[in-house]
């Protein structure tokens, strides 16, 4: 088995257009965060939007491009308190590939455009991909 996979591409989809402008004043999760953000979806990838509503929840995976990518081990939430843990058992945005998933409820649909709560990346994140939400029962799209 190689030691090292072979190289991959992956390609945003859209970016972030946020109030938050640094890490400091994004919510440490999604599900703390009343953030209203609105994510662009770029022209080749606007068709996949269709069918999306207000009212659903969406799963949006982002590539977090500011973050460090050399540490294997943080305090969670940087609560020294709580002893060093791999980055694999957190949700710490420092990790070797900064991917992060966040469950947002769209607001609302314009073209290419959807405005989400929950948003808890900065202003400028790359969007990787969108996909329904784990439980769509619990949408309420009109």
């Amino acid at each position: 088995m190689p030691t090292k996979p072979p190289p991959f591409t992956a390609t945003p989809i859209g970016v972030v257009h946020s109030r938050l402008r640094n890490q400091a004043e994004a919510p440490k999760n999604y599900s703390e965060s009343t953030e209203i953000a609105t994510l662009e979806i770029y022209p080749p990838y606007r068709d996949g939007l269709k069918g999306l509503k207000a009212g659903q929840s969406i799963l949006v995976l982002f590539w977090l491009h500011e973050a460090r990518r050399d540490l294997l081990q943080v305090y969670p939430r940087g609560d020294r308190s709580r002893g060093l843990q791999g980055v694999f058992t957190t949700r710490s945005p420092m990790r070797p590939n900064p991917i992060a998933v966040s469950e947002l409820k769209v607001l609302a649909v314009r073209g290419a455009e959807l405005e989400v709560s929950g948003i808890d990346v900065i202003d400028g994140t790359p969007i990787l991909d969108i996909k329904r939400s784990l439980a769509p029962e619990l949408d309420n799209a009109e």
